[in-house]
């Protein structure tokens, strides 16, 4: 017994602290090498369009610049950047680049030279003309809309969690148990509110960022900062087209993440790069980018109706999710949830009825 505190309740210094406390290389940038192409993204100024022509050749010709890729270029299955355990309950509605742009700030096209420099000077010259569409940009009306923001035939949800394209739905559901009517007749008081909740972003310090390279095995070597690195993996082989065991991915210290890092959002751009040229390749994106082009915790109206007795005993409680998951669908059916299951059983020790509804659009 005498050695069964050895460690328990003792201080253990982290291996990297004091790398980390003196600025010593650990980040995604301080770790790869600075010859690579660099990679950037250019974005659509609308909300809702159609690609009808896109121009690249007069960027092609600037010395420096090594490839040029549109919405011709990329593979047509689609695929989910969410970070969860295969079938994701995500729906498969992205492309790595696609004809159809549903925010300010989707990706037109994927820009690759030699420094940053040169880069900017192509996405200068990139011509692109619009089909400018109707956005749909209220929650409360994207619901069965006649404005479709994913009208495309090979979308694809894997799981069943009522998500209809056709309809706007990333997913739709309901539970109750007990007679929540009934209840509510039998309280002393009855109340509903509507909260909204913004979307918000996690805004950490490093911003999303990916460096790739061929391995000696021919094997797409992946070193990004992010907190899911077989989901990345996964992902990366879906969209790409090629089996998992082509991919590695690695992950230094990442500089915060807070959820926005659990998310692919960088690395399918210089993962594309760097598989089509064998060349590596590195993308940064700007603070704007990542505030803008991330996907970052959902807007939601949530509708409260609460019966209680005069003494503050709660019995009944009757919560509706309207959640506003954006353009795509990432995390849209998993995050709704916690809206509900895990806030009505705070209330379980009285409550003799409850209902929990909600709609992901």
């Amino acid at each position: 017994m005498k050695n069964s505190f050895q460690q328990v309740n003792k201080p253990i210094r982290k291996k990297d602290a004091m790398n980390l406390l003196l600025g010593k290389p650990a980040y995604v940038e301080d770790i790869t090498p600075a010859d690579c192409l660099i990679v950037k993204v250019l974005r659509s100024p609308h909300a809702h369009a159609l690609i009808k022509e896109i121009d690249i050749s007069a960027a092609l010709a600037l010395p420096g610049i090594e490839v040029i890729y549109t919405y011709k270029d990329v593979p047509q299955e689609r695929f989910t950047m969410a970070g969860q355990t295969y079938p994701e309950p995500s729906p498969y509605d992205r492309l790595i680049l696609d004809q159809r742009v549903r925010f300010v700030g989707d990706a037109v096209a994927i820009v690759a030279g030699e420094n940053e420099k040169v880069v900017n000077a192509a996405m200068k010259l990139i011509k692109v003309e619009y089909e400018i569409l109707k956005p749909v940009l209220d929650l409360n009306q994207a619901k069965d809309n006649e404005i479709l923001v994913h009208p495309e035939e090979n979308w694809e949800s894997l799981c069943s969690v009522g998500a209809d394209n056709q309809r706007n739905l990333c997913a739709s559901g309901s539970c109750q148990e007990g007679d929540i009517e009934n209840i509510f007749l039998q309280c002393d008081e009855v109340f509903q509110r509507i909260y909204h909740t913004k979307a918000n972003q996690q805004a950490m310090m490093e911003t999303f960022r990916t460096y790739c390279q061929i391995d000696p095995y021919g094997r797409l070597h992946v070193i990004s900062s992010t907190q899911i690195v077989f989901h990345v993996r996964r992902i990366l082989a879906n969209a790409l087209g090629i089996p998992k065991s082509k991919i590695r991915v690695e992950k230094p210290r990442i500089g915060g993440g807070f959820g926005a890092k659990q998310t692919v959002v960088a690395e399918v751009y210089p993962a594309f790069v760097t598989w089509m040229t064998k060349k590596p390749s590195r993308i940064i994106y700007s603070r704007t980018e990542s505030q803008i082009a991330a996907t970052p915790r959902h807007e939601m109206e949530i509708t409260v109706k609460i019966g209680a007795m005069k003494d503050g005993t709660i019995k009944a409680l009757d919560v509706y999710t309207l959640s506003n998951t954006g353009a795509f669908g990432e995390h849209g059916p998993t995050t709704v949830g916690l809206s509900g299951h895990k806030s009505i059983p705070l209330y379980s020790n009285n409550l003799e009825a409850f209902k929990f509804s909600y709609d992901v659009v």
